[in-house]
């Protein structure tokens, strides 16, 4: 019984943390859609903060290596043009991330981003974790993004918990990583970004962008 107290008092306190997923997509699909960033092999923590209170309210984790991807477990995130599968987003354009932050930023929450380069090794080594994490239950994306990252060498000494900022804080501890906060003032209504980024997104690619 307290195990299911526990978890319907976390699902209160991450909002963002709700399962909302879609239909799988299939190989095809994502081997269209499939991208790798020019740069260095990193990986990038998502924090989205809550700009009241300073509680966090979601977690991710982008991760450059052979294509680039985004875990988002038990994320919000949807888009036409965004292959998913068990909490994995694919094709991470710049266009993508910049739409993904911008859905999540707004009058009520603010986007931590958190970037370290890795090696490719490790790169990899978190990519094949994330395909295998999920799909990820709602309110438990902190607690499943510090557990890929306990796996991956280097990052063993992050510590399993619920709370996103938790997590941001370890990682903020990690030598060269680069933070930045995301704000936007527009809607709190987080399924109006979602439906405003898709449609930007939808016009880019009908552009051919």
């Amino acid at each position: 019984m307290f195990r299911f107290l526990l978890v319907g008092a976390l699902a209160l306190g991450l909002a963002g943390c709700a399962s909302t997923r879609g239909p799988q997509a299939t190989d095809t699909q994502i081997a269209a859609v499939s991208y790798r960033d020019p740069g260095p092999a990193t990986l990038t923590l998502y924090t989205m903060i809550n700009n009241r209170t300073g509680s966090g309210g979601h977690t991710s984790l982008m991760i450059n290596a052979r294509e680039r991807i985004i875990f988002d477990p038990a994320g919000s995130f949807q888009a036409d043009i965004v292959p998913e599968r068990n909490d994995v987003l694919y094709g991470i354009t710049p266009a993508v991330e910049q739409a993904y932050r911008a859905s999540h930023a707004r009058s009520t929450h603010h986007v931590v981003v958190q970037e370290i380069e890795v090696t490719p090794q490790q790169a990899e080594m978190a990519y094949q974790l994330a395909k295998q994490m999920g799909p990820v239950p709602g309110a438990f994306c902190a607690s499943a993004t510090s557990q890929l990252l306990q796996q991956v060498p280097g990052f063993a000494g992050i510590k399993s918990g619920f709370q996103p900022t938790d997590l941001s804080d370890q990682f903020e501890q990690m030598p060269g990583v680069k933070t930045e906060r995301y704000y936007e003032d527009d809607d709190a209504d987080l399924q109006k970004g979602l439906a405003e980024n898709n449609a930007k997104l939808n016009a880019q690619a009908a552009a051919g962008g």
